[in-house]
């Protein structure tokens, strides 16, 4: 590529944003304009390093990376999975650890065993049809929430709930529990299979001196 471009990032807003640019400092790349937190700008530039960022709704970070609008993205692997872009996922950056797991009243864990069939809500449709289909072969109906899933087995909505587990306080305090877990999570680094060939020097050596990082004690 030519040597005046920049390489574009796509961060998940929020915590994820905050901690990518706290290990890109112990890296050396800075970017002044995104500690401005009334900033109204929406692209902030490194220009020293030929960067780009811009912040993004997590779900739409793998969007923007598989169309080119970004070369690299930042996300949680459960977006990852959920949203199947066509994208590399290149390192595990090891922080926003939790789980997705099968979650419900302790009596749902008899309808799991025996795998009859049940209602599952779920911020993540397609997670939980490949962890109850594809991976345990139990018929179940998913149901796609946008709010507190936790109400749903609650109500009578559904049996059990698919979703992420952090400290597991919110489930304990509505009598649910981990049933199952699904997969680990974290945030991960995911790039544009384009930008990986056309730029693989400066991107290789961007996530060798990450991985470099990561591997420092604290």
């Amino acid at each position: 590529m030519e040597e005046n471009r920049y390489l574009t990032f796509a961060l998940g807003k929020g915590r994820l944003a905050r901690q990518t640019l706290e290990l890109f400092e112990k890296i050396g790349i800075t970017c002044e304009e995104m500690k401005d937190k009334n900033t109204r700008k929406l692209i902030f530039v490194n220009e020293e390093e030929k960067m780009r960022f811009f912040l993004a709704k997590g779900p739409d970070v793998p969007t923007y990376v598989e169309y080119g609008a970004a070369d690299i993205g930042v996300v949680g692997k459960d977006t990852i999975l959920e949203e199947n872009r066509k994208i590399h996922e290149v390192l595990d950056l090891g922080f926003g650890k939790c789980r997705m797991c099968v979650c419900g009243p302790r009596e749902a864990q008899d309808l799991l065993q025996k795998r009859e069939f049940i209602r599952a809500a779920s911020k993540y449709p397609r997670i939980a049809r490949e962890h109850f289909f594809n991976k345990k072969h139990q018929t179940v109906e998913i149901i796609k929430l946008n709010g507190s899933i936790e109400l749903a087995p609650i109500v009578g909505l559904s049996e059990v709930i698919v979703d992420i587990v952090e400290t597991g306080s919110t489930l304990r305090e509505n009598g649910l529990e981990v049933l199952e877990e699904v997969c680990a999570l974290s945030a991960r680094m995911v790039v544009n299979p384009v930008s990986m060939k056309m730029e693989n020097e400066r991107i290789t050596r961007l996530i060798a001196l990450l991985k470099e990082a990561l591997s420092q004690p604290v």
